[in-house]
């Protein structure tokens, strides 16, 4: 059985580790002429195109014959659709076929979604791509906050959320661990819809990625309409919950946790709920060419990223839409690839028994 501690142990570590340690190849595999397509299996709207058309033209000017990349769209099933194509076409050897997932595509793999037909395994990693998020609330409310939600679980909760086992999994169960009685709205079609249901009073709790929160949170915050609450977290060297980088002022759910009377930082539940924070957040979205593709391949598309990690200007580039977290190469993305896509049986069967006795969702 792998030790899940273990694993996240060692995905924080790697993530630290140096560019140094990534494999260089000692001929770059050259693409001059080709036109490199990078799928993700969702719609051009998304947070996840976001990423990919941000990284597409920097992988243009950092591969070998400076190729065309071009970002497809392949979106369907809450993602596994595009993930069962890209399983099908593990033949694609030549370079021109990389393919992007997210949490999304990661929770419905280790959910055992019988919608799955891809594995993990079969894939080579070359870019793990982590972040946050940041739950808040509206001022009547967040004046009741104090660093725990005791004062709060008898209030009456509507959160906007797009499916109990999207990547809403981890806010859900992070409310039902507080004690908090949530009522959620099940439909929505992306967290900008559930931002939009705060906005209007529909929903009193919210939570938005760090890009989301930046761009369209901050500014209510500022206005006095929402005050932030906390935030997941981030991993240390050690595999540690710590506050998020980007909001160091903000307290981690596992603060908030510790704090709120009957919310545990150890035990099943604890352990399912890093698991899915793990997958969704701390190693959210991974870039991968087909298992057939050559170690040469995979050493080039590793340098390309390393060296599009260290240009000058990424971090004032990258800083809207990735943020401060870790974008890791080598044996790094391996590290976040393992830990992104391993849960243990009992956290498992733990989640499972949840969703089907407090949404009657089953996954047959």
């Amino acid at each position: 059985m792998i030790n899940r501690h273990t694993t996240v142990r060692g995905l924080a570590a790697a993530f630290a580790a140096t560019t140094a340690l990534a494999a260089v190849p000692a001929v770059a595999a050259d693409l001059s002429g080709k036109t490199i397509e990078y799928v993700i299996p969702f719609s051009e709207s998304g947070g996840s195109a976001a990423w990919a058309n941000f990284y597409a033209p920097l992988l243009s000017d950092a591969l070998e014959g400076n190729p065309t990349v071009v970002v497809r769209y392949r979106p369907g099933a809450g993602s596994t659709e595009g993930a069962n194509w890209f399983q099908s076409n593990q033949n694609k050897d030549d370079g021109t076929l990389i393919f992007g997932t997210s949490g999304s595509t990661q929770f419905p793999y280790l959910l055992g979604d019988p919608r799955v037909r891809y594995e993990y395994k079969d894939w080579q990693v070359v870019l793990a791509s982590g972040t946050g998020g940041v739950v808040y609330l509206p001022p009547e409310l967040g004046e009741k906050f104090d660093g725990d939600f005791d004062d709060l679980k008898e209030e009456f909760f509507l959160y906007g959320s797009q499916g109990a086992t999207t990547l809403d999994l981890v806010p859900l169960l992070a409310f039902k661990m507080l004690g908090l009685q949530v009522d959620p709205v099940f439909g929505v079609e992306g967290r900008g819809d559930g931002r939009l249901m705060f906005e209007r009073g529909e929903a009193n709790i919210d939570y938005q990625t760090t890009s989301a929160y930046l761009s369209n949170v901050q500014p209510l915050v500022d206005d006095g309409i929402a005050v932030p609450a906390f935030t997941w977290g981030a991993l240390d060297d050690d595999g540690n919950i710590v506050r998020d980088p980007t909001f160091p002022d903000l307290p981690s759910f596992k603060e908030v946790c510790e704090a709120t009377e009957g919310c545990e930082t150890e035990g099943v539940a604890w352990d399912a709920w890093k698991a899915f924070f793990v997958s969704g957040f701390a190693a959210q979205k991974l870039v991968y060419l087909p298992g057939s593709a050559s170690q040469d391949l995979v050493d080039t598309y590793t340098a390309a990223f390393d060296a599009v990690k260290a240009r000058e200007d990424f971090k004032e580039i990258s800083g809207e839409t990735l943020g401060v977290y870790p974008q890791a190469t080598g044996a790094a993305a391996q590290k976040a690839n393992e830990a992104a896509t391993t849960i243990t049986p009992e956290a498992k069967q733990y989640v499972l028994d949840w969703l089907e006795e407090a949404y009657n969702v089953t996954l047959d």
